[in-house]
């Protein structure tokens, strides 16, 4: 799957060239996150969540990062505010999947041997907005640890 090539090549890059950074990018004006809110924001006006083709099950897949836009937004309703916060949740959920799926690159980061920051490119002025590392990076770190005693 598409995830385990990101992970296998970002693990490449960690273990065999000696990678120390990590940068999970995103961008501004995301179509797939902005079709996910409106997917979103449709269904929860009309109560269907419906996956129809491959695209919807994606749509439909980004739905917990713009759910948790809309919390941190807390209340906005615009649908541009939403897709722009979820811009920024997603990148940290990327980061999130990342340290989940890679215990090599795990481990790495709880030595502090590499770290894995979050960045969005905005693709109208071509700046890059820095995000750091994941802000509950010590919770995701300890969970797996929790997990991997079980």
């Amino acid at each position: 799957n598409a995830e385990g090539s990101m992970v296998g090549s970002l693990e490449f890059c960690v273990n065999a060239l000696g990678a120390k950074l990590v940068v999970v990018l995103g961008h501004t004006s995301c179509g797939a996150i902005k079709g996910a809110t409106g997917t979103l924001l449709e269904s929860q006006k009309n109560g269907k969540k419906v996956a129809e083709s491959s695209l919807d099950r994606l749509l439909i897949g980004l739905s917990p990062v713009v759910e948790q836009a809309q919390l941190d937004l807390k209340g906005s309703d615009s649908a541009d505010d939403i897709a722009n916060e979820a811009v920024e949740v997603n990148v940290f959920a990327g980061i999130h999947k990342l340290l989940l799926y890679s215990e090599s690159i795990r481990e790495k980061v709880k030595s502090g041997e590499v770290e894995v920051h979050g960045a969005v490119y905005d693709i109208a002025s071509g700046e890059v907005k820095f995000l750091g590392q994941h802000p509950r990076l010590p919770l995701i770190l300890g969970m797996q640890a929790a997990y991997k005693a079980k």
